[in-house]
């Protein structure tokens, strides 16, 4: 159980990390052109017109910093409360099926390289290349967001029988999350144009903060104040049946928030195409169709090629941990708002490790890190299944004691120690293959392909759980419990279903074993990638 994904799956990011890569691969696909017309700025003292350049200060820009960081928060805002969606479904026991569907909400994220060259090259120049795609998709989110605001009880309380009616929730909240995902290949390229070059790296920093901010917001703190116990415990001095604020509530009050302020950046904050040193940019070095043959070619290359399906396939021992866990233990009646409220103690950890795990990845070799990192990940999901079978044993009357969280809390950090592991050497590899003309075409593609192998087993782990699962009738011979039909007609007999067999810890052994099998033999070819000589990763037609 990812925490960070059992929260939000599901990157894929389901929430991932603070420093998730499914969030940092958005940077437009042809940022590395740009960067390249303008590295001149960074060596140079000197400008186009003989005069000396004027250094930066970032006091002079907090304005921008400031606003690149808002438009970060808002972004997390939709993927934050889509985060949030897996949770009370569970609570209102929908299929594991039912959670499958759901999870492709988070896919866009990991597939926006397919649109991300349109976002980049269509746009009204008299406007401005990203508040062309900017002020529209907002204003789009501000408007299903009101629209969820007014529709989203109905469609989770379904007609009462049925239950959530899964199939129209996942549809809005994939459309939030495709315009969420548009909103950062534009937001990621305002940044380029927006700040300085001496200052370009806050936009980083922005993005980090703004999109953890923001889903600290739709998703922790969201769920926190709409758990009628949470607020009734620690936020009232008389106890009421709600919380403090309703799923529909917070989506109409960010629909506002949306809307007015996307209003205000449209029309008080113009777009620059000019650096602060007064050179212009030339930012339309490819066309749509020159960055699409561009990623064909690059995936094309023998060593790319072998690479992405690695990548694709790496997770797949790790899908039952990191998709199904968390939704287990809602399902054994651990408080869905507790789970949320466990991430937050993580925070430091998940800036403290990046830093300490880059220091042996910083070498020739960091798929080593992963390699060694790669077992022990293996090892805590059956650790999860482990806590998810101990948990109804530990429930008391009043609900679960402390030590329990702590020893959610512990094996939550162990995990995370060997996520980040694997995922800082993976991010180093990237940078260092990486042809540098084609710089951010390449890693985006990396990346992108990263978080799919994430995704698809995860989706696919969901939707196995309930198939794999072995209830049997008790009470009225003759009858069983396959099917929904069946377990209904059990229970007018005066029977009861019970689980003899859970899906989940099928899928907990079946992907450990698939897991060693493709660290055996795949990943020892992963580590060989490493010695393929630099010529073997440059792209020739860049």
């Amino acid at each position: 159980m990812e925490l960070s994904d059992s929260v939000g799956h599901g990157n894929g990011r389901r929430r991932r990390p603070v420093v998730s890569a499914d969030r940092r691969d958005s940077e437009g696909v042809t940022r590395s052109d740009s960067e390249t017309e303008q590295e001149p700025l960074l060596r140079g003292s000197d400008a186009d017109d003989g005069h000396p350049a004027v250094r930066r200060d970032i006091r002079g820009e907090l304005g921008n910093v400031s606003l690149l960081l808002f438009l970060y928060v808002l972004q997390g805002i939709p993927l934050g409360l889509a985060g949030s969606i897996p949770l009370i479904m569970q609570s209102k026991n929908v299929s594991y099926k039912d959670q499958a569907y759901f999870s492709l909400v988070f896919w866009p994220f990991s597939l926006k390289l397919l649109w991300a060259p349109l976002v980049d090259a269509l746009y009204l120049q008299r406007f401005g290349r990203r508040k062309s795609w900017l002020v529209p998709t907002q204003y789009f989110l501000g408007l299903f967001m009101l629209y969820l605001s007014a529709t989203v009880d109905s469609l989770l309380e379904g007609d009462g029988r049925k239950g959530p009616d899964v199939l129209a929730i996942t549809a809005l909240f994939f459309a939030l999350s495709f315009l969420a995902a548009t909103q950062d290949i534009a937001v990621d390229g305002w940044a380029l144009t927006m700040l300085s070059r001496e200052n370009v790296g806050y936009a980083s920093t922005c993005n980090s903060v703004g999109q953890t901010a923001g889903y600290f917001l739709g998703n922790v703190l969201f769920l926190a104040l709409e758990s009628a116990d949470f607020c009734n415990k620690y936020l009232r001095f008389e106890p009421k049946d709600t919380g403090i604020v309703t799923l529909s509530d917070f989506l109409f009050f960010w629909a506002v928030v949306f809307m007015v302020t996307t209003s205000l950046v449209a029309v008080l904050k113009k777009e620059d195409m000019t650096q602060q040193t007064g050179q212009r940019l030339r930012e339309e070095t490819q066309g749509v169709q020159d960055t699409y043959r561009l990623l064909l070619s690059i995936i094309r290359m023998p060593a790319v090629l072998t690479f992405c399906c690695l990548l694709l396939t790496a997770k797949m021992g790790f899908s039952a941990a990191d998709a199904v866990t968390g939704l287990k233990l809602v399902e054994a009646g651990v408080p869905k708002e507790r789970l949320a409220l466990l991430a937050v103690p993580m925070v430091p950890l998940q800036i403290l490790l990046p830093l300490i795990i880059s220091k042996y990845t910083a070498g020739p070799r960091p798929l080593d890190i992963f390699y060694k990192a790669f077992p022990f990940r293996l090892l805590m999901g059956l650790v999860y299944a482990l806590l998810v079978w101990w948990t109804p044993r530990v429930r008391q009357e009043g609900g679960f004691p402390i030590y329990y969280y702590a020893v959610v809390l512990l094996c939550y950090a162990v995990h995370q120690v060997a996520l980040y592991s694997m995922y800082v050497a993976t991010m180093a590899f990237h940078a260092k293959v990486s042809d540098p003309v084609i710089g951010g075409t390449y890693m985006t593609l990396l990346n992108t392909v990263t978080n799919l192998g994430g995704n698809w087993p995860s989706t696919l782990a969901l939707w196995l759980v309930d198939p794999l699962t072995t209830k049997e009738c008790r009470g009225p011979a003759g009858q069983s419990c396959g099917t929904p039909g069946e377990a209904e007609l059990c229970s007018q007999e005066g029977g009861v279903c019970v689980t003899s067999l859970d899906g989940y810890y099928v899928e907990s052994v079946v992907c450990v074993l698939i897991g060693f099998g493709w660290w055996f033999w795949l990943g020892k070819k992963m580590k060989s990638l490493q010695e393929e000589s630099p010529s073997a990763w440059k792209c020739r037609t860049a």
